[in-house]
């Protein structure tokens, strides 16, 4: 006997279950048919746009997805790479603090630990006297991990080319873009979204010039995302690992009781401390994870951070609450009784265990050199307190003492420094971008170049961002902040999370002391809102094909504009020459001078 054939009002059915489907993978489709139960047929409108249209034909195969996501990556990465390394070595001269980092970076690498150098140690530098330094420990007041990134960078490159000197940020700084992407990945689910944060970061004035002068703000920027995409992975195995442990309870327990149901029933919040009515059907506490790969290497990551500078002790503390409490959302979405005290009091611990041991013993081994040589800062041997006379145990212990109190020296300092700067900027003027850090001016007069015959010219290295990707990301934070309590999910708070661990703890200090440079540390999750709210503009392809195609044509237009306002300030950027008049067009606010 013959199957029966489909009635005709299936078409409806799968034309409603292809709206479902993520953008990436739904067909579009500029005309879509239903048919009414008589039979008739009527067309819904058009919907999509000839963005959707291209971007389905782009990724029609497996092959076809594979194949435009490694273009996508590969063309922002080249960018981002050629805008960091082309004149690297302009301006050829000590520029800003490279005048400690550069010096400390060769010291370090060459002697185990941060050495003097004498008066004028720039023009020495510049002059080729790499090895004018002493042999006497210098007072430094950042770990060594940053420090020694440059260090071999100039080993690797040579001391005589200055884009040796900028080798080390510059790789990091463009690896930071790709590392951008596989976060936004994580985080949005598509090619089109996770490109879109990474292409700010790879053409924003701020990230270019911390890419191409050697401090180290962009190591900690580096290393805090790392930890925060180990963080996101982290999520992913912790909440498999969760539910198929409740499904498996369930099983058994659902065999010896069939009261107890097989599917989850997310637990409530409760502020009572009474008895609920109804009895609880699912575990009381759930599991304790100790297979955690992906959390012990955010771990080793904001070690790392830390090791570059202290301020990455804030992106570890908020990462590690923000993990519990993604532990504690997973456990009542599954239905565990005591979702919370089971998050906090029982894994807690155990994910402590996984992590704050790790990272003190990375920061520790960060001063490796301080520790064997004894003569960095404080150090036994430069202190005279050790001559090498003594058991095992009489080391550890002068040592230990003697790096103890060098920490607390650094946080003296930390605490007491106010010395003022003509570009310090307080931290509310940062989401403003009032005051951006200058690195770098020479100007020259008129008539002494070929290039400025009647006009004088300024080479220039300013650390502004692109105004556009930078006031669009903090209008961007406060949308996601308002999304927050209207439509809460876990991608909100995890940007935002990103953005108050590096921001935060400077707002609340009150410091005066302080750069709008630092804010490069939290730049890529302002970009990453900034994807959000313009995923929010676009629409979906599901709508109306008019108001999704005049969306798409908007923020094609946006980027068009961005890439121009880049383009415009890029030499202010990268120390070219340029007119002095066309210098002042790019001070749009007057603390930009």
């Amino acid at each position: 006997m013959p199957a029966p054939s489909k009635p005709a009002s299936t078409t409806a059915t799968r034309d409603a279950s292809e709206t479902r489907q993520p953008s990436e993978t739904r067909k579009s489709s500029s005309v879509r048919a239903a048919t009414t139960r008589a039979g008739s047929t009527r067309f819904n409108p058009p919907t999509g746009s000839w963005a959707d249209d291209l971007w389905q034909r782009w990724n029609a195969t497996d092959q076809g997805r594979r194949r435009t996501e490694w273009i996508i990556v590969g063309v922002i990465t080249l960018i981002a790479a050629l805008v960091r390394f082309i004149r690297l070595g302009e301006p050829g001269r000590i520029v800003f603090d490279e005048v400690y980092y550069v010096m400390d970076g060769w010291t370090l690498s060459n002697l185990g630990y941060e050495a003097e150098w004498p008066e004028e140690q720039g023009k020495l530098w510049e002059a080729g006297n790499h090895d004018a330094y002493r042999q006497d420990p210098s007072y430094v007041v950042h770990p060594p991990l940053g420090k020694y990134l440059i260090g071999w960078g100039i080993h690797i490159f040579g001391a005589e080319n200055v884009f040796a000197w900028r080798a080390a940020v510059a790789i990091f700084g463009t690896l930071a873009v790709p590392l951008l992407y596989l976060v936004g990945r994580q985080l949005f689910r598509t090619v089109a979204m996770a490109a879109i944060p990474a292409a700010f970061l790879a053409i924003d004035g701020h990230a270019i010039v911390v890419s191409r002068v050697s401090i180290l703000d962009v190591f900690v920027m580096f290393f805090a995302l790392l930890g925060f995409y180990f963080i996101l992975r982290d999520r992913d195995t912790q909440r498999t690992q969760i539910l198929e442990w409740v499904r498996q309870w369930r099983i058994r327990e659902h065999a010896k009781d069939p009261s107890v149901p097989l599917e989850n029933t997310p637990s409530k919040w409760s502020f009572t401390v009474n008895a609920p009515k109804e009895r609880p059907t699912g575990p009381d506490w759930g599991p304790v994870l100790w297979r955690r790969p992906w959390l012990i290497a955010a771990a080793a990551a904001l070690a790392c951070c830390i090791a570059v500078k202290w301020s990455g002790l804030y992106f570890l503390a908020f990462f590690c609450l923000f993990t519990i409490a993604l532990d504690a959302a997973t456990r009542k979405e599954a239905g565990i009784t005591q979702w919370l005290s089971g998050a906090v009091l029982k894994q807690g611990p155990v994910s402590f265990l996984l992590t704050i041991p790790l990272t003190g013993i990375l920061y520790l081994l960060s001063y490796a050199g301080w520790f064997i040589t004894g003569k960095g800062y404080n150090g036994i041997v430069a202190t005279g307190v050790w001559d090498g006379n003594g058991s095992l145990w009489d080391w550890l212990k002068l040592s230990w003492e003697h790096f103890m109190s060098y920490q607390t020296q650094i946080l003296e300092f930390h605490s007491r420094l106010s010395a003022g700067h003509p570009y310090n900027s307080s931290p509310w003027e940062w989401p403003f971008l009032l005051r951006p850090t200058a690195f770098s001016y020479n100007y020259i007069e008129a008539g002494t170049a070929p290039e400025c015959m009647d006009v004088r010219c300024v080479e220039a290295v300013t650390s502004i961002s692109n105004p556009i990707i930078f006031w669009l990301g903090t209008i961007s934070i406060m949308f996601l902040l308002m999304l927050m309590f209207v439509k809460p999910t876990w991608q909100y708070a995890a940007i935002l999370v990103g953005y108050f661990a590096g921001y935060l703890p400077w707002l609340l200090t009150g410091r005066t002391s302080v750069y709008h440079f630092y804010v490069i540390a939290w730049l890529p999750f302002m970009l990453l809102a900034s994807a959000y709210a313009i995923q929010t503009v676009l629409g979906k392809p599901t709508d109306d094909r008019r108001d999704r195609t005049r969306m798409i044509n908007i923020v094609a237009g946006f980027f068009v504009v961005v890439i121009l306002v880049s383009a415009f300030f890029y030499p202010t950027w990268t120390g070219m020459r340029i007119p002095e008049p066309y210098f002042e067009l790019t001070h749009w606010l007057k603390g930009w001078k």
